[in-house]
């Protein structure tokens, strides 16, 4: 693991690394929020996935977590999007390939060698924290995301509920099976055939499998994609299952990290109280 940057923030500290990914063939870079309780004792983690087009950087040059982290002591992990390098396919689209790793293990050529972007954010990256990290504890963890990373957080919280105690989400693709954000990417990573596309649509699993606790997911009212997120789906789905959760529609709101900005802190403070 590589040193790239580290910057004093709220009392912690919020640092820049690389590694060497083995399941995405590549050098990946990623972020950790630290924040000062870290230095009485290794505290809980918070994963946050971005979006469509984003990097590690995104969230945590505009998300504003670090304030609300290091209130309620928790570290926040941001991870890419996808895999990076010259030899990493890519598409001329904005929604698929480079910076829209969709979160799932890629089966199909081109993609299959590097983009395995659920096994890197699920098991890979943790067990390299759990290594490089002793101010973490990687036992209390807690995820949420935006947009594509809202799908990420959702659908690997409810597949792994043993490995996450807390989920939320700002805007998620809700859907995907159902939505051009979605159908598009997996059919190219998983292939035409929909029953090799496996538990991938959250809203379909919170129907089968449910999950442990409460979901928090915002979204603002004025957001141009709410077509593609299909809010309503995970609606509906929570409603048929009895699923605790709290699902907002924030009036005025849009798709950007503004809106993000404005409810992280509620976010943050959700996690913390589960995560103890």
């Amino acid at each position: 693991m590589e040193t790239i940057s580290t910057n004093a923030s709220f009392g912690g500290t919020q640092g820049v690394y690389s590694h060497t990914s083995e399941v995405c063939g590549c050098d990946m870079t990623f972020a950790v929020y630290t924040p000062p309780q870290a230095e009485r004792g290794p505290v809980p983690v918070l994963w946050y996935l971005s979006g469509l087009t984003c990097t590690h950087a995104n969230a945590m040059e505009k998300a504003g977590a670090q304030r609300a982290a290091a209130e309620h002591g928790v570290a926040v992990v941001f991870p890419d999007t996808s895999p990076r390098g010259d030899h990493v396919a890519d598409d001329d689209a904005y929604d698929l390939g480079k910076g829209a790793g969709f979160y799932v293990d890629a089966t199909q050529a081109p993609w299959a060698p590097n983009f395995s972007m659920l096994s890197h954010v699920r098991d890979e990256l943790p067990a390299l924290l759990r290594a490089e990290f002793s101010s973490l504890d990687l036992d209390r963890c807690g995820i949420t995301g935006h947009s594509m990373g809202g799908h990420g957080a959702l659908t690997i919280a409810l597949n792994n509920p043993e490995k996450y105690r807390s989920v939320s989400a700002f805007s998620p693709i809700c859907n995907p099976h159902a939505s051009d954000w979605g159908r598009k990417q997996l059919s190219a990573y998983l292939g035409d055939d929909e029953r090799n596309w496996g538990d991938t649509d959250a809203s379909k699993l919170v129907r089968e499998k449910g999950w442990q606790g409460e979901i928090l997911v915002d979204q603002g009212d004025a957001d141009t994609f709410l077509d593609l997120l299909k809010t309503g789906s995970l609606i509906d789905a929570c409603a048929d299952k009895g699923q605790k959760a709290t699902i907002t529609m924030r009036p005025g709101y849009d798709h950007s990290y503004y809106f993000v900005s404005s409810f992280i802190p509620d976010h943050v403070a959700f996690h913390a109280a589960q995560l103890g």
